[in-house]
């Protein structure tokens, strides 16, 4: 039995995860934090015993938790980390405040992250995952964020300290993003709220934005994301080696494939976890077989899956 220190937010032990994550699947958090601020969090992480580990959960929107839950502590940033400042030309944003709520702000202001607009999820997701599309990535707009380490100090650490690279970063073991400072270029106010309209257009166009998915499922093997112009090309992308692969469509129990954009790995109302990442599996190897890539997950998955044979 974990021994928790006190705080001022909320602790729930066994915290069904489920109806947090996009997917709607998935096993219970050992035990569920929900910091009241960064102090509470930074306390709370040096009286935590080390050897506990910790997952930092956003929104649940690039997230599989597998059936049996994760062990140690979730932490689930809200309402004291999801500020949005604008201070001249820099936007300072809280982890937990959604990217769309981010772009939205920052084109008042006629700053441009408008490629925001259309990443589902949080701030802290985007930056752990160095999310990014139309040819714009966090990295290009990233110069510093604020991080709580395992031992509970509070550090800020640049951009290149990061290492980010195409759905990737490097953060210490254990760190919890708490804000981000970025530094947009500038344009005109209504020029950036058009573009917004014209993107989320475009979007459900051709995403299946109303179904459970939890985003892209894989990485591009071509190593960068759709830039959205007319010259864009689709070798390499992973919809289409999917599409060759002749999974557009595929089922495993309740998960499929979903048929209006094949990278998008969807719950059809009855998916377990293991439905999900098992046919994301099968899709892997019959592209490996078929075309000799490697398709590399997109989707987070975390936790312990039922039919795992338990440590003793």
């Amino acid at each position: 039995m974990i021994t928790l220190p006190e705080v001022r937010g909320t602790l729930t032990a066994n915290r069904p995860l489920a109806d947090l994550t996009w997917m709607r699947v998935g096993g219970p958090a050992e035990v569920l934090f929900q910091p009241a601020d960064v102090q509470d969090l930074s306390a709370f992480l040096a009286a935590l015993e080390p050897e506990i580990p910790v997952f930092p959960m956003g929104v649940g929107s690039n997230l599989i938790v597998r059936d049996g839950g994760i062990s140690g502590v979730v932490i689930r940033m809200g309402r004291g980390f999801n500020a949005i400042e604008i201070r001249d030309d820099t936007v300072i944003a809280g982890a937990a405040a959604l990217d769309a709520h981010v772009a939205r702000k920052a084109a008042d202001a006629g700053l441009d992250l408008t490629f925001l607009r259309t990443i589902p999820g949080t701030i802290g997701g985007a930056l752990r995952m160095n999310a990014g599309c139309y040819g714009t990535y966090m990295a290009d707009v990233l110069r510093a964020v604020q991080v709580v380490l395992r031992d509970g100090s509070l550090i800020e650490m640049t951009a290149d300290a990061l290492h980010l690279a195409y759905r990737q970063s490097e953060l210490p073991e254990g760190a919890v993003i708490v804000s981000a400072t970025l530094l947009p270029p500038t344009a005109v106010p209504a020029d950036l709220h058009q573009r917004m309209v014209d993107q989320l257009a475009k979007r459900d166009e051709t995403q299946p934005t109303k179904d459970r998915t939890a985003g892209s499922t894989f990485r591009n093997p071509a190593g960068f994301s759709s830039t959205g112009q007319a010259d864009d090309v689709h070798d390499l992308k992973a919809w289409k080696v999917i599409d060759e692969a002749g999974m557009r469509g595929a089922q495993l129990g309740g998960a499929v494939m979903n048929t209006k954009h094949s990278n998008f790995l969807t719950n059809a109302g009855d998916a377990t976890a293991a439905d999900l990442e098992d046919l994301g599996e099968l899709v892997r190897k019959k592209v490996y077989d078929s075309q000799g890539i490697k398709l590399q997950w997109e989707i987070m998955r975390v936790g312990r899956r039922l039919d795992e044979t338990p440590v003793k």
